[in-house]
């Protein structure tokens, strides 16, 4: 196992060279001019004006330069200046990051357990109306584009029904408490702020089943799979023979097993939930990473953009090499062989 670790790490560095290189070209070649969110279009006539702005924010070299000096200053930890906010991106993305990760934990809790249990109702009544009822189930999550289950959640639950809180972390009359962790559920309760508490929690609960339900049927397809293939053994028969009850032989022997194989979708389920968060960060006025995506999209943000690519590939990377881990740690025959 520590091959395998070892082996990942060093492959890491190349494999977000490459994004970087990728998503910087891209951005410096999109259409478009950064200088409008920098100067303003009324500005653009200016040459002064427009040759201070670039060489203040290093747009006057050539794409080879300016790919240069990023890479010199990203190895020393340096993302850049937001053109837009004006502070040091990495900053931005470390007091935005704790709200995407609060949404993305919830919303993988919602997305695991709920996809195990439709997985466990499918596999054991195979080929039955609950097996149909719990794949359609799964299915919908997964078909549906998050941005409409989005604002048919917030339009049914929060303006018609009202049993929820619309957009926001807080409700706007809230005080928020001291930011200690970023994690609004952690610093209320470190701030011993119990109806703070509840109503982050509140705003939590729709996003974080929105995002969640998303990846609903990804996980059910493949722990379903997985199911089928461990019922089917010679010892979960020998078990039931024995007079082990259905629910023992589902969890104790079935689902530990199957969910070996499925550690891998898992692993890149989180990540995924983490650069797919840009809708339902927007759609409910997360102040997390995607929306802060989308606000440097629009002002054609550079740096800000190429940041969060930076921020979304070593997530993937990251989960990556988790789930290697895990998958080792749970399969002693991957530990033989690393």
């Amino acid at each position: 196992m520590l091959k395998v670790v070892v082996q990942r790490l060093l492959v890491m560095p190349f494999l977000l060279l490459g994004i970087v290189t990728a998503t910087f070209l891209l951005a410096q070649f999109t259409k478009g001019n950064p200088l409008v969110s920098i100067i303003g279009a009324r500005n653009l006539d200016n040459p002064e004006i427009v040759a201070a702005a670039k060489a203040r924010w290093g747009l006057d070299g050539s794409v080879p330069e300016r790919y240069a000096v990023y890479v010199w200053n990203l190895v020393h930890g340096d993302l850049g200046t937001s053109f837009r906010t004006k502070q040091p991106v990495l900053t931005d993305l470390l007091q935005r990051l704790p709200a995407t990760l609060e949404l993305v934990i919830c919303a993988m809790i919602v997305g695991t357990i709920g996809g195990i249990v439709l997985a466990i109702i499918s596999a054991e009544f195979r080929n039955t109306f609950a097996d149909h009822l719990a794949r359609l189930i799964a299915l919908t999550g997964s078909c549906l584009p998050v941005f409409w289950l989005g604002l048919i959640a917030l339009f049914l639950f929060s303006v018609q029904m009202k049993l929820l809180p619309g957009p926001g972390r807080l409700d706007i009359r809230a005080v928020a408490p001291p930011t200690v962790t970023g994690f609004m559920l952690i610093d209320t309760l470190l701030a011993r702020d119990g109806s703070a508490f509840l109503d982050a929690l509140r705003h939590l609960v729709l996003p974080s089943l929105v995002l969640g339900w998303s990846v609903v049927g990804i996980i059910a397809r493949m722990v379903r799979a997985s199911m089928l293939d461990v019922l089917g053994q010679d010892y979960i028969t020998m078990a039931r023979a024995k007079g082990a009850g259905r629910l023992r032989v589902l969890i104790h022997h079935a689902l530990a097993n199957a969910l070996i194989p499925a550690l891998t979708i898992l692993g890149f389920t989180f990540a995924y939930l983490i650069t797919g968060s840009v809708l339902v960060e927007t759609i409910f006025s997360w102040p997390g990473i995607g929306s802060y995506a989308v606000d440097a999209a629009r002002s054609l943000d550079y740096p800000a953009i190429t940041g969060v690519t930076i921020i979304g590939g070593l997530g993937f990377l990251i989960a990556n090499l988790l789930t290697d881990i895990a998958y080792a740690a749970a399969d002693p025959r991957m530990r033989e062989a690393g």
